[in-house]
């Protein structure tokens, strides 16, 4: 089951690509969060339910709660369909719906695995656009993203993840996060603090990442240049928030 968090992409959704990804694909349900959406949005989701209503369903939130709490409760719901897998996915498609077919096989192949997450690593043979100012600020932010952890991560802003449905990885999303864009950053913190308990998990073999084959830099990001400047002091927030007990959790 994916989560698609939505926030007036009126302009940016495409019905058709989700119908006939689904439609093609037995196992695969879309569990698509309008997040208090003010232009035509609903109506694009109603419309994609309505074409394919078996595997296509909606949340509907009444006011915008922001991107953390739109996907934390639509994986709250997607828990509730029973699901093997879950995950979420940009609205926008900049990592295209055919990487969930890689992220699936992985997670066929290696059974210790909870949590894979996309990586936009430029390399021979992929197709990565991105703004180069994303691209530099990112890897100041992932450098002291890595610190934090206490792992090495390449890249935890990409919008393409997918996670076994474990008790660990429920109790992820029990409570809403202490940032709304650098949730990201939250899921895996979480994510190391509850491992600590049972340290027989190794962290390479239950969290991943995986270099997509393509992602294009969609015009329309929600971002603004605000998010840009706060987003140190998230990370900052998110290091006196958790930790003390990542540092235990070493």
């Amino acid at each position: 089951a994916i989560v698609v968090p939505c926030y007036n992409e009126a302009d940016r959704f495409n019905v058709d690509t989700f119908v006939e990804f689904v439609e093609a694909r037995s196992w695969l349900t879309f569990v698509l969060v309008d997040d208090g959406s003010t232009d035509g949005t609903k109506d694009l989701l109603a419309e994609a339910v309505q074409r394919f209503p078996d595997r296509i369903g909606t949340l509907i939130l009444e006011d915008n709660c922001g991107k953390a709490e739109a996907v934390r409760l639509g994986l709250i719901a997607a828990f509730g369909l029973e699901t093997e897998l879950v995950g979420f996915w940009d609205a926008d498609l900049a990592t295209p719906l055919s990487e969930i077919d890689s992220f699936r096989q992985r997670f066929g192949c290696q059974p210790d695995l909870e949590i894979a997450i996309g990586s936009r690593v430029q390399m021979l043979g992929r197709h990565i656009e991105r703004k180069a100012v994303r691209h530099y600020f990112g890897r100041v932010a992932a450098t002291a993203v890595s610190l934090i952890l206490g792992i090495a991560v390449y890249d935890t802003q990409c919008g393409a993840k997918l996670m076994r449905a474990t008790p660990r990885v429920r109790e992820i999303f029990a409570q809403p996060f202490v940032t709304r864009w650098a949730f990201d950053v939250e899921i895996l913190a979480r994510w190391l603090i509850s491992r600590s308990a049972t340290p027989s998990v190794e962290i390479d073999r239950g969290l991943v990442e995986i270099p997509l084959d393509q992602w294009i830099d969609v015009a329309g990001s929600k971002l603004r240049l605000a998010d840009f400047v706060g987003a140190p002091l998230a990370i900052w927030r998110i290091y006196r928030w958790y930790g003390r007990a990542l540092r235990r959790a070493r």
